[in-house]
């Protein structure tokens, strides 16, 4: 916006240094008037030899008086112009890095050193916001690489069987629209994933009571079939769990927590424990399954968009889109909440999920 030129914070701090001077300069002047030249009578003094009067004082203190009042005013403005701009200094390195960042280049850091003052703290926030806006700027171009290669390979493979049905006008048309409509399916599933993925960023959500012991229990009874066809035994146990949210967003992180511990599982006879519990300043959510071993390496990147962790074992019609626990994390981010990711030791996963707790009382446990 347009704003009328004006005076720089340097200059009106040396101005502001130099009228403080120039004042304290003149209140000493009037302390020497009030308290000392106003009791010198103003008439000859007849005494042994020259006594001055007032105005004999007066001629030799007033031209002198303005003498200093004069040094004291330049001194102030020279004074004050170094002064302000040795003060001033970390602010200019703060607007330049602020100008390179509104330029475009986010990898510049102040890095102010010296002692930790209201300069050096505003340095360090603003290191930290570059930091972060940094890597959520990469991470969103990385996710959007990623999302335009993943939307393509479907609707290539679509572009691919309607030119081998035009080419081919033998070929069965019933094999062909089952294709496409895995195809279209899978396309759809990833779009729907991803606009959730990016409503949990925006944190554009109402948010309320939720109990996380009854999303639990809605979550395994849906995939219960699931967990019988891969004679996966599901246990729901734990108390009453409240915290604030949206219970929309809550059921998705659940689901796909519980559906990944029965997809990423042994081949038969494994189980999937969910355990919901209240502590003193959080609600807790766990989610334990056995299965082949993990990795620790293989962790961190499990969280990432489109990482399906390939050394997991999972089954072809679940085989997922690759956002499956990136959505949980962006869930619990959007709720305030923390995600830990703990490889068991006979194999398998434990995922923990703290959100923030509402002050409710539990009743006592239950186990399913």
């Amino acid at each position: 916006m347009n704003r009328r030129p004006g005076l720089s914070a340097r200059l009106k701090l040396t101005l502001s240094y130099a009228g403080f001077l120039l004042l304290a300069g003149a209140l000493l002047l009037a302390v020497v008037w009030v308290f000392l030249l106003r009791y010198v009578p103003d008439r000859p003094i007849i005494a042994l030899g020259f006594v001055p009067n007032r105005s004999d004082l007066l001629r030799a203190f007033v031209p002198r008086a303005a003498q200093a009042l004069a040094f004291l005013l330049a001194f102030g403005l020279l004074g004050g112009w170094i002064l302000a701009g040795r003060m001033l200094a970390p602010l200019t390195r703060i607007t330049d890095a602020a100008r390179m960042a509104a330029n475009g280049s986010l990898s510049h850091r102040i890095r102010m050193e010296g002692p930790n003052d209201e300069f050096r703290e505003l340095a360090d926030v603003f290191d930290t916001m570059l930091e972060q806006l940094e890597s959520h700027i990469t991470e969103q171009q990385r996710f959007a690489a990623n999302a335009s290669h993943e939307l393509r390979t479907p609707l290539a493979i679509a572009q691919t069987l309607l030119d081998v049905a035009r080419s081919d006008p033998t070929r069965d048309q019933a094999q062909l629209l089952e294709r496409l409509y895995t195809v279209n399916t899978r396309a759809i599933d990833l779009t729907e994933a991803l606009l959730l993925l990016s409503r949990s960023d925006r944190r554009s959500f109402t948010r309320e009571p939720v109990d996380l012991s009854l999303i639990a229990e809605e979550v395994t009874e849906t995939l219960l079939p699931l967990a019988e066809k891969r004679q996966i035994t599901l246990n729901v146990t734990g108390e009453t769990t409240h915290t604030v949210g949206s219970a929309e967003l809550i059921l998705r992180m659940m689901t796909n927590l519980v559906q990944n511990a029965i997809v990423h599982n042994l081949p038969t006879g494994g189980t999937v424990t969910v355990h919901t519990q209240s502590q003193h300043d959080a609600s807790v959510l766990r989610v334990e399954n056995t299965g082949h071993r993990v990795p620790p390496e293989l962790v961190p990147t499990l969280i990432e968009p489109f990482q399906r962790g390939t050394q997991r074992i999972r089954t072809n019609e679940h085989a997922g889109i690759g956002l499956g626990l990136a959505i949980v994390h962006s869930i619990v981010r959007a709720h305030n909440g923390t995600l830990d990711l703990t490889p068991r030791p006979g194999g398998g996963l434990l995922v923990t999920v703290r959100l923030p707790r509402t002050p409710q009382a539990s009743p006592p446990n239950r186990a399913h």
